[in-house]
């Protein structure tokens, strides 16, 4: 969540949206550096008994990431990217930043990989038939948000584009679908709601994101 944020920003000097959503563009950017300081600061040696650590790959992860990105052993990396990755937005919006084209780009790439971030929930979610270590709270809240975001995207008399109309549905959509996996799989190790079955499951197995 730490890179996307950046980009909304830049979005804003050539579509000129509403300013509150660039308001929570730069609130949204403070706190996820806070929240990457916080994770780097918290985590466990390579000798550590720790299930889990942040930003580790999951166990049942079968894919690996090209050069362990945002799985580095050490915080400067991280920190590293994240400055080069302003520092070229900030070069392209000098170069192209009065270019639609671009505008436009920037604008989708930042509010689409915002909108995709349900997927690997969801598709862990497919995989474990469990919506285990997913609370029922967080998922209320991302619907809840949801739903206020399309009231303010659809009837407010301010300019808002189509990226945050199309990305914001996408991402409703699959905050929806969300929601019928923690009716339909509850929040057990596999054994929720599914045909043939009454009750929820009670064993959980920990699913957690890489």
């Amino acid at each position: 969540m730490a890179p996307p944020p950046a980009p909304r920003v830049f979005y804003w000097f050539g579509a000129h949206f509403d300013t509150s959503l660039l308001i929570q563009a730069l609130i949204m950017i403070l706190m996820q550096l806070l929240l990457l300081h916080t994770a780097l600061s918290n985590r466990s040696t390579p000798s550590s008994k720790i299930d889990h650590t942040p930003f580790a790959a999951s166990h049942t992860s079968r894919i690996s990431r090209p050069y362990d990105f945002w799985q580095w052993r050490t915080s400067k990396p991280y920190w590293e990217f994240l400055f080069y990755f302003t520092l070229t937005l900030l070069i392209l919006q000098f170069l192209v930043g009065n270019i639609t084209t671009y505008v436009s780009l920037i604008g989708y790439l930042a509010l689409g990989i915002e909108a995709l971030l349900p997927l690997p929930q969801i598709l862990n979610n497919h995989r474990s038939r469990s919506c285990a270590g997913f609370r029922l709270s967080v998922l209320a809240s991302w619907i809840l948000g949801d739903v206020m975001k399309m009231v303010f995207f659809f009837l407010a008399e301010s300019s808002i584009p189509w990226a945050f109309k199309c990305c914001g549905l996408f991402q409703f959509v699959c905050d929806l679908f969300l929601g019928w996996q923690y009716w339909r799989y509850g929040n057990g190790g596999g054994g929720g709601r599914v045909a043939g079955e009454g009750s929820w499951g009670l064993e959980g197995k920990d699913v957690r994101l890489a």
